[in-house]
């Protein structure tokens, strides 16, 4: 079967690309509509509800780039010339009154030039005289004389540097990093319409799971798919409004599906969407709302559903761990991101090569676990250890990458040139 065939069946038998499958997510979902008012103290990762604008030009007045002394004079003074010392500008303390020509002020980095000041001599050129010297306080300086090649910069801020009056500081869908929010600081902005983040439920199936710190019975394991998403999901800035553990039981999910699809804007399950005898998930979206599409042709990943759980979208991943982290990155973050309001942002990829040899089927396309390495020759590996089943979180515990490998490759041999996706996220 082609993959164009495959993207065409809803469900296809091998499943969908996982390219067709996020297309087809991310046209079924419309953003949410409900906005709030936030200091910018709270913002830090929200979607900007509209654009935000300058009230006023930023810093509103000429400053000194650096510490030194202003003189009225525009163009770049000869050597031993002098001035007469007449005041100081410091941040918050402006000298007072209009700078004429043969006189200089003390300034300090940030103050404001006074009316007449047209350049600023940096320090390191400049000697005082009688009154101060070069190692005393310059505040007892009477005069200062110019001892060096001043050059062209004025070293001056334009009033309007940061921002002009006015000027769009942020459109609306940005995604608000450190750098966003001091540049609003800087410009008075104290708090911004911000979209609503989706409340997300999470319920996770399994008869054979058991909280963590209880005894296990015979075939039972401990839960952590719920501990794993939830810390995901709050990673991506995303938290989870409402967490269930229920059985492997048709009424008892039933119940919990459409409870938790009346609270919430988004429901995620995990578990108990394959084909076995006690995998519900399914056939019950079906019955309560639509199944879009179910299978992805992917490695980890394959058991999964997306639809929607009345008029909630639903996503139903995998019920084990790794699967269900990998699939939530490719197609529940996205879909976050857009139900946000916020322009959707993916891992970042690029091109490493394999730090040894790696064993595997040709059959799926694989999104492997790996660590990055810095060769010798500045190029960048991947360095892949340990077993990459689904079911063994300690694949994702130090993971920098997930190396895509295309359907068609089998064994890989030490040097193999890939693709990779990044787990970083950006810091401003």
């Amino acid at each position: 079967m082609t993959a164009a065939s495959r993207s065409s069946d809803p469900f296809p038998p091998e499943g969908l690309p996982l390219e067709e499958a996020r297309r087809r997510v991310l046209a079924a979902l419309t953003p949410l509509a409900a906005r709030e008012r936030l200091p910018l103290a709270q913002a830090l990762g929200r979607v900007s509800a509209e654009p935000v604008r300058a009230a006023e030009a930023v810093p509103g007045f000429r400053a000194s780039i650096m510490d030194g002394w202003a003189i009225a004079e525009a163009d770049p003074p000869a050597p031993d010339r002098r001035w007469r010392l007449v005041g100081r500008s410091a941040p918050g303390a402006p000298f007072a009154r209009v700078l004429g020509e043969g006189e200089a002020i003390r300034i300090l980095t940030g103050a404001p030039l006074p009316e007449g000041a047209r350049r600023v001599l940096p320090q390191e050129l400049v000697t005082l005289e009688p009154g101060g010297d070069s190692l005393g306080d310059p505040r007892d300086a009477a005069a200062i004389r110019l001892t060096g090649e001043a050059g062209a910069n004025p070293w001056i801020r334009a009033p309007d540097e940061e921002a002009a009056a006015g000027a769009e500081l942020l459109p609306a869908g940005v995604r608000l990093g450190p750098a966003a929010l001091g540049r609003l600081a800087s410009c008075g902005v104290a708090e911004l319409q911000v979209n609503a983040r989706p409340r997300i439920a999470l319920l996770v199936s399994g008869d054979e799971l058991v909280a963590a710190g209880q005894a296990r019975g015979p075939g039972q394991i401990w839960e952590s798919n719920g501990a794993l998403l939830a810390a995901l999901l709050e990673r991506l800035g995303y938290g989870v409004s409402e967490r269930r553990v229920v059985a492997d039981d048709p009424e008892a999910l039933r119940r919990a599906l459409r409870e938790l699809a009346e609270g919430c804007d988004v429901v995620v399950s995990t578990g108990g969407v394959s084909a076995g005898d006690s995998d519900w998930i399914r056939p019950l979206l079906a019955e309560l709302g639509e199944v879009g599409f179910w299978k992805l042709f992917l490695k980890p990943g394959r058991p999964f559903a997306y639809g929607r759980l009345g008029e909630r979208p639903f996503f139903g991943l995998p019920g084990n761990p790794v699967a269900a982290a990998i699939t939530a990155l490719q197609l529940l973050w996205p879909a976050l991101q857009t139900l946000e309001g916020g322009e959707v942002s993916l891992l970042p990829r690029l091109k490493v090569r394999l730090a040894s040899a790696l064993r595997r089927g040709a059959g799926r396309p694989e999104l492997a676990r790996a660590r990055l390495q810095v060769a010798a020759d500045g190029g960048l590996l991947a360095v892949v250890e340990g077993s990459q089943a689904s079911s063994r979180i300690g694949s994702l515990q130090g993971a920098d990458l997930l190396l895509e490998i295309p359907a068609e490759l089998g064994a890989l041999e030490a040097g193999c040139e890939l693709w990779a996706q990044l787990l970083r996220l950006p810091l401003l």
